[in-house]
């Protein structure tokens, strides 16, 4: 069996964009089914599929987050996307410049120095700096003086060293959220495959790179089987990583980015060791007591202390036996299973209480995107593959 991520969340969102047509008619069979909830300003967040944590419009329409700031959206691909948006160039193209000016992202961006009105006047902060584009003047970011640009084109060019190299085409290519994020897609010329001879799990790798100019996000590499087209696809490329490379955007970070050739090599690498230790769990039986075990060296028992953490130990237990037996109709009582629905769980459904200080409090999607971003749950996950490994000596 093959399972193409882009292919199923492009079916799964035209039905959603089928579904808004008649948004009334649809909107109580999805609260009563438990597929999205209302938010308190009117939108609704969806719960389960692909697209869990996407937040719908009120009239429950998907919201692609793509730049609009040149009057279209700022998209390059070489299959359409499920928004209908952006150039598309079947078959797509290899030619760098090209694919920074078909998906708006062929602008530089600059610094300029922050200022307040203090007393009727405006005044220097010498501390503080805006991020700009040069071609709208419009703000990204405020950054401190240590904050280093990584212009578009230099985070992206070392990349056309692999389409020379292997003949890769450029997949997508645009800006989200005003240009303050862009990102670029190739899909690699490899594909790898999890038990080709029982479940047949088939993933095609794409190399994904995403600049930031908000002053928040790093740069960022990562090998995933997403192809990002939206801001929704963009944050499943990064929570889907295999394996990913960052730097911040602090002093050398230009040169920094030339470190990433090699470290690509030694990536791609990985993905095959990946794929076969995937392999070796798939053919990995794991009883409900085995995976009960797992759970609690994950979250152990003696933590939930009180009444309040002992209820929420048993409604986390209770969800990830939910994930594990509907991961198991796919891939069986396995080991594969186990690792799936925890990475779904950290993913969708764990607990997460955004501070103020974070500049989250009460936006828990925006906070979960963070998480990933920042791959807050890796080690968690890492463990968990760890441990389920453990089983095959057993």
């Amino acid at each position: 069996m093959s399972t193409d991520v882009n292919e199923a969340f492009a079916a799964e969102r035209t039905g959603q964009l089928e579904d808004a047509r008649d948004w009334e008619r649809a909107l109580q069979d999805r609260l009563a089914a438990g597929t999205v909830e209302r938010l308190p300003d009117g939108r609704y967040r969806v719960l389960s599929g692909w697209d869990a944590g996407e937040i719908l419009s009120a009239r429950g329409v998907p919201q692609h987050g793509l730049d609009l700031t040149r009057g279209t959206a700022a998209l390059y691909t070489s299959a359409p996307a499920w928004h209908s948006l952006g150039n598309v160039v079947p078959g797509g193209i290899s030619d760098i410049d090209k694919v920074l000016e078909l998906g708006g992202i062929d602008y530089g961006v600059t610094t300029a120095p922050a200022t307040y009105l203090w007393n009727g006047e405006f005044r220097v902060d010498h501390e503080l700096f805006h991020t700009v584009r040069t071609d709208t003047g419009a703000s990204l970011g405020v950054v401190g003086k240590g904050y280093e640009v990584i212009q578009n084109r230099g985070a992206f060019e070392f990349l056309q060293e692999l389409v020379a190299d292997s003949g890769v085409i450029w997949e997508t290519a645009g800006a989200l959220r005003g240009g303050k994020k862009v990102f670029v897609s190739m899909r690699l010329p490899q594909h790898v495959t999890v038990d080709a001879e029982g479940i047949n799990d088939r993933i095609e790798p794409f190399i994904v790179a995403i600049n930031s100019h908000d002053g928040h996000s790093p740069y960022q590499v990562v090998v995933t089987p997403w192809r990002p087209t939206c801001e929704n696809t963009e944050r499943f490329a990064v929570r889907d990583a295999i394996t990913r490379w960052k730097i911040r955007h602090t002093r050398n970070a230009t040169d920094r980015v030339k470190e990433a050739r090699r470290t690509l090599g030694l990536s791609l690498n990985y993905y095959d060791q990946w794929a076969a230790e995937e392999t070796a769990l798939a053919r990995t039986d794991i009883a409900i007591d085995e995976f009960n075990q797992m759970i609690d060296s994950l979250w152990p028992p003696q933590d939930a202390t009180g009444p309040r953490s002992a209820r929420n130990r048993e409604a986390r237990r209770d969800r990830l036996h939910g994930l594990f037996e509907g991961e198991t109709q796919r891939t069986g009582h396995t080991a594969y299973a186990a690792e799936r629905a925890v990475t779904e769980y950290l993913d969708h459904y764990a607990d997460i209480r955004p501070s103020a200080a974070s500049g989250l409090k009460g936006n828990k999607p925006a906070a979960r995107g963070l998480r990933l971003l920042e791959g807050t749950d890796d080690e968690l996950k890492s463990q968990t593959h760890r441990r389920l490994m453990l089983l095959r000596q057993h």
